[in-house]
């Protein structure tokens, strides 16, 4: 298992946001996490990109333990989240190339000119990223995160303050991403863009992954009717106990 999770809880104060969630992804899975808002989702991604650090429970990627072997997971995984974690008063293709010493990239030149491309600035490509759009600053973000080829990819709502070019742009580096064996772990609320692109759906809900299904093995009536089943389980659930109690 490349990613496995185990009981994982995490705390805030006296604010309980994961419940002993449980989370196994396999090497080259491609999957869709999806809840409400409030669900845990960006922090639960946190605690996989190492940037925040569990109140209890095992997580491993790539066979290294969270938090303590958090160097050998980092050169390991390529993160979007809500931050661009870009430097501003660095240019575009420095701040590139900037990861791609951090990241041992080989070739960085010619790799920096690829993504430039990849991403659509290379016209832009000199220019110091305060000075560019949200939509500007989160295509960079897609750019630098896939800059290593890395073995993980996580994803934070990445189509958030895209244009519907960047939103092609980017389903089209995710479709390479799977396509190269890598595997791809991805919030979102758009159903509908998902649905193409991820091979397994998890609903992260009450702390938990309530539900979990394969792209094939879908309902007639498609993701969203998954969606909203599971999402309907633990209201059942919670609301049978309040009527027992």
């Amino acid at each position: 298992m490349l990613i496995h999770v185990h009981n994982l809880v995490k705390r805030f104060g006296e604010k309980t946001i994961l419940r002993r969630l449980d989370f196994d992804v396999q090497a080259g899975e491609f999957v869709a996490l999806l809840g409400p808002n409030g669900a845990g989702k960006s922090t639960f991604l946190r605690i996989l990109a190492s940037l925040s650090r569990p109140t209890l429970g095992e997580v491993q990627i790539a066979g290294y333990t969270l938090p303590a072997q958090a160097a050998e997971v980092r050169i390991r995984l390529g993160v979007v989240s809500h931050s661009p974690l870009l430097y501003g008063d660095l240019s575009a293709e420095e701040n590139l190339r900037f990861f791609g010493r951090l990241y041992s990239v080989p070739e960085p030149t010619a790799r920096i000119n690829e993504i430039l491309d990849l991403v659509g600035l290379s016209p832009r490509r000199t220019d110091l990223v305060r000075t560019f759009s949200r939509g500007m600053q989160q295509r960079l973000a897609i750019g630098r995160a896939v800059l290593h080829d890395p073995e993980v990819l996580l994803l934070d709502e990445p189509h958030t303050g895209l244009d519907q070019d960047a939103c092609d742009m980017l389903d089209r580096i995710l479709q390479q991403v799977a396509a190269r064996g890598r595997t791809v772990v991805m919030t979102s609320h758009d159903l509908a863009r998902v649905a193409s692109l991820a091979g397994r759906f998890d609903v992260l809900s009450y702390g938990r992954i309530q539900a979990s299904i394969q792209s094939q093995q879908l309902p007639m009536d498609g993701l969203p009717a998954f969606y909203r089943q599971a999402l309907e389980q633990p209201r059942q659930a919670e609301s049978g106990e309040e009527h027992h109690d």
